[in-house]
């Protein structure tokens, strides 16, 4: 029941912000109902009994006088089964949905539940009557989809007595499946939740980033890993292929749940997006990727204002799934474009602006974003934990890093991949720039890929760095006076970066087997070329001519081991490591009888 005080009208109108008369006793943040067609909007910010409103929707022939009703509630996610395989806009309307009730084009109003009230899912419960719950302690299972088990657990700001629970059978999300017994008053429980987006979901503590999100992409596992629970900005200009790196991290990183964002990018992108992830295949399960996924979209074209909730409804989703104890990444397509709404709701606010035309809040705000990544513990009595993981593109204009939303997003974030368009334009990719990126959580998840993966992995991607490095300052002289003039052993070594570059950091996105590279897989490449380096510097030192070391047979199967298979590496990688020892051994022992 709306109360009459929180009843308005519209007295000013300026694209997506209004402004409503008539507004005492609403709260900041709080979701109205704007015009006749009864637009969803959110108050952000009041001055007496005058409330300004940023609507979601197209506002295009909305006319002073027109009412304003306010829900006394603010703009919060439906939660429970059925989130996952869907495809939602940035206010959390399933897209599919109301493509069935008003075609190709959304119309303005219209309005959709986020999940299907009248699906029956399977309840199998796991506490019995008696049990003194806490929040987010586990009622029952509910199968989801093949891969992910859905928890139903109690709020977070519940506890108390079970005194009913449901028998094992099946139930629609909004019928009554447990009560609890919370200081002497009855709660009564549905499979259905909601939640605030701009309030974080509680934990007990969050832990030090020290397990590295595995992603399958050999220039980020070994070259800048990502934590678990971390937050890693993939800057770039146009072209240089941020979101394909998106799809990759969200197709292969080893997080149970993904939660893609795209935020104001091109209708294309989204759409190259939609028609992948049902083809594609988990490594792990073998099953389709979107049994796992939830998309939001909210394109370019679509109102500007959604932008700014629709990462908020990313970040809570990603967070609910934290809750049962999963680990979530959550990628964000990109914070740019939610910087921009920021700046035209902030002009239409006549706020003063900051650099470039941002809010001077901009800075708060995106930490305000990223602050919610991070692995705990979480609440409940079973001490499970959870991680949700955030990487955001960033597409500055003219690929200019000094712009604001890239140098604020680089004091809040512990990863930085540099995407370089000179390394575009050459068709390296990930175009990840070595010189230019770098890694807060590197020795933080040393000690994981010492212990799981390889005791040398540290000081083989140190010794892989300080190669690429003094390449680069040996390739100011070449451009002077030619790789002819330098003595051997730097020649050696820049034939030893090379293959660092274009056969250990390349990646194709789209090579059925390159695509993804095992934890193990990059151990070994890397292991194996570091050994072809020390074997021509050993060579050299023997006397050997730098041409006969290039052309040797096994410097060809090293160039193809990213095609070998997951499977069939370690077979394989041995063989090309014996055939290189076997070859520069033969051509010293050749020089040597000379």
């Amino acid at each position: 029941m709306i109360k009459e005080s929180l009843k308005g009208k519209i007295t000013r109108i300026s694209g997506p912000v209004i402004e409503a008369d008539g507004m005492r006793g609403a709260k900041m943040y709080d979701v109205v109902r704007v015009g006749d067609e009864n637009l969803l909007g959110e108050i952000i910010r009041l001055n007496e009994n005058i409330a300004t409103i940023q609507v979601y929707e197209d506002t295009n022939g909305l006319k002073p006088g027109e009412k304003v009703i306010s829900t006394d509630l603010p703009l919060s996610v439906e939660l429970g089964p059925g989130l996952l395989t869907n495809i939602y806009d940035g206010i959390q309307r399933p897209l599919p949905t109301i493509y069935d009730q008003t075609g190709d084009f959304i119309e303005r109003g219209v309005e959709a539940d986020a999940l299907d009230r009248n699906k029956k899912w399977k309840f199998v419960p796991t506490s019995k009557v008696g049990d003194k719950l806490k929040g987010c302690d586990v009622l029952g299972e509910v199968q989801e989809t093949s891969i992910i088990l859905h928890k139903i657990m109690v709020p977070p700001n519940i506890e108390g007595t079970l005194i009913s629970i449901v028998n094992k059978g099946e139930y629609k999300i909004e019928d009554v499946i447990a009560t609890i017994s919370s200081r002497d008053r009855e709660i009564k429980l549905s499979m259905l939740q909601k939640w605030p987006v701009r309030q974080a979901r509680p934990v007990k503590e969050k832990y030090d980033p020290s397990l590295p999100l595995i992603t399958g992409q050999r220039v980020v596992d070994t070259f800048f890993p990502v934590a678990k629970g971390g937050t890693a900005a993939i800057p770039g200009g146009f072209g240089t292929g941020k979101t394909v790196m998106l799809h990759q991290l969200a197709k292969w990183s080893d997080a149970q749940v993904v939660i893609y964002v795209g935020c104001g990018e091109r209708g294309n992108e989204m759409t190259d997006v939609l028609r992948e992830f049902p083809k594609l295949k988990d490594p792990k399960t073998g099953e389709s990727l979107m049994k796992r996924t939830v998309l939001i979209a909210n394109t370019s074209n679509m109102p500007v204002a959604a932008r700014d909730a629709s990462v908020y409804t990313g970040i809570t989703l990603a967070e609910y799934y934290r809750d049962m104890g999963y680990d979530v990444a959550l990628m964000a397509d990109s914070t740019s474009r939610l910087a921009e709404a920021m700046r035209e709701i902030s002009g239409r606010l006549e706020e003063m602006p900051g650099e470039e035309g941002y809010p001077a809040y901009l800075a708060s705000r995106l930490a305000e974003f990223y602050e919610r990544a991070g692995r705990a513990k979480l609440l409940g009595s079973k001490n499970k934990e959870g991680s949700v993981s955030v990487m955001g593109a960033v597409s500055p204009p003219g690929g200019d890093f000094s712009e604001p939303v890239a140098q604020n997003t680089l004091r809040i974030v512990k990863v930085f991949w540099a995407l370089d368009s000179d390394l575009a334009d050459r068709r390296h990719f990930p175009s990840i720039n070595w010189l230019k990126s770098y890694s807060l959580y590197l020795d933080e998840v040393s000690s994981w890929w010492k212990k799981d993966v390889g005791e040398h992995w540290l000081n083989l991607r140190n010794n892989a760095m300080a190669l690429l490095q003094k390449e680069s300052e040996l390739q100011e002289i070449v451009k002077l006076v030619g790789p002819d003039a330098l003595p051997a052993k730097e020649r050696a070594l820049l034939e030893s970066a090379r293959m660092i570059r274009e056969d250990f950091l390349q990646q194709s996105a789209f090579h059925e087997v390159d695509t993804y590279c095992s934890e193990k897989k990059q151990y070994e490449m890397l292991r194996i070329m570091s050994k072809y380096s020390d074997l021509i510097q050993k060579a050299i030192e023997n006397n050997v001519n730098i041409e006969d070391i290039i052309s040797i047979k096994s410097r060809e199967n090293i160039a193809r081991m990213g095609t070998i298979s997951n499977q069939e590496f370690e077979k394989k990688f041995k063989d090309i490591e014996n055939e290189l020892e076997q070859e520069i051994e033969g051509i010293i022992n050749e020089v040597n009888k000379t």
